[in-house]
């Protein structure tokens, strides 16, 4: 039995493709519209699998070809993000015979097309697929990692990856001087298509391993998100992804965490830590002419064509590049439009780790960064 999926997404490809292929089906993958078509003629599958929204052609340009020619009775299976109902519905009109809508498991993807044309048996090893999830938006998400031998949570980061199809996970490493390298190499190894290490040779600091990591990531088209987040999981993986559907479901560009305490949230920071964290925003918030409540949250998600614009340049201070990527937002876009593209979002945990880098005497000389920040940009 014979599947084609097309999808725009590598990662979404890989993750279908190796399934599928454990499930005992033949599979061959197309990254464009066109590709797609050129393989159904030559292919001539039992089955197509396809997604909606891709550069060169709309999905359903590509099951107009499939159902008004000879083979129109070859079944067709949508699975698209796009949940529009006209799009559905013309979909339906045109001849396809199933639409899944992302994020999707990879167990009812298998259920729906072994609905449709029986399953090829005699599979006898499967790898483990409990709650795989195919997302719905391809994210990068940069990991900035500085002597993190001892406290990198890997198995968190990989039990995440595993799961969440359509997440990349890139960890920075900042000229580490003890293991780190080597913990992240262990980290990716088998999960090469969805962890990537990139190496900074000399400690360069967090702003820094930060900027050449997004620059890195933007370079990959598949990605519709770019994020960062920090090694020390302070932020829970579940509060990313909330911010990833907020910017998803709006007209946001930028969506930041903010570990402002509210009823229901598990927000624990150091008493000292709080008091020099309220002074110190209140300084931010009067450079920056805009009301943020946290701009130093160490969880942010925006779109991938604002990357170049607030990460070209490299910043000036090692710590608060993020107050500086909000002023580049306000000199380019203005200030009242810059505040109706980012979104400052409470997360429900944030847990202040042991081990941080950044000391009290560090938090003293943030002030004078501040000045800096604010006679260069003035």
């Amino acid at each position: 039995m014979k599947i084609l999926t097309i999808d725009d997404q590598q990662l979404i490809l890989l993750s279908v493709e190796k399934r599928l292929t454990e499930l005992g089906y033949q599979v061959m993958t197309a990254n464009s519209g066109q590709k797609g078509i050129e393989l159904f003629n030559s292919f001539k599958p039992d089955l197509v699998l396809v997604d909606i929204n891709m550069p060169d052609m709309s999905g359903l340009d590509v099951v107009k070809h499939i159902k008004t020619g000879s083979s129109k009775n070859i079944p067709v299976l949508v699975m698209s993000g796009n949940t529009e109902e006209h799009i559905i519905m013309d979909g339906f009109t045109l001849g396809i015979d199933d639409y899944m809508k992302k994020p999707v498991s990879l167990d009812e993807m298998a259920a729906r097309i072994k609905r449709l044309i029986g399953s090829p048996g005699n599979v006898t090893t499967l790898t483990s697929n409990a709650s795989r999830i195919l997302q719905k938006n391809c994210v990068g998400v940069v990991i900035p990692c500085y002597n993190e031998e001892e406290r990198l949570l890997s198995m968190q980061f990989k039990d995440f990856a595993h799961k969440n199809l359509g997440y990349h996970l890139c960890f920075v490493n900042d000229g580490s001087t003890d293991n780190t390298l080597s913990v992240l190499q262990e980290l990716q190894n088998g999960s090469e298509n969805n962890i990537s290490v990139y190496n900074c040779e000399k400690n360069g600091g967090k702003a820094e391993a930060v900027r050449q990591g997004m620059l890195h990531l933007a370079k990959d088209t598949q990605l519709d998100y770019i994020g960062f987040l920090d090694a020390d999981l302070s932020t829970d993986f579940r509060d990313f992804d909330d911010l990833v559907s907020t910017l998803d479901q709006s007209d946001f560009k930028i969506v930041s965490g903010s570990r402002m305490s509210r009823m229901g949230a598990d927000i624990t920071k150091e008493s000292a830590r709080k008091i020099i964290s309220k002074t110190i925003n209140l300084i931010i918030r009067t450079i920056l002419r805009m009301p943020f409540n946290d701009t130093q949250c160490g969880a942010k998600v925006m779109e991938r064509s604002v990357v170049p614009l607030l990460f070209n340049k490299p910043f000036i201070t090692k710590w608060l590049f993020d107050v500086e990527m909000f002023i580049r937002m306000r000199k380019h876009y203005g200030k009242t439009e810059a505040k109706k593209l980012i979104c400052e979002q409470p997360l429900k945990r944030w847990i202040h780790a042991d081990g941080s880098k950044l000391s009290m005497k560090d938090s003293v000389k943030i002030v004078g960064q501040l000045a800096k920040i604010a006679f260069v940009y003035r």
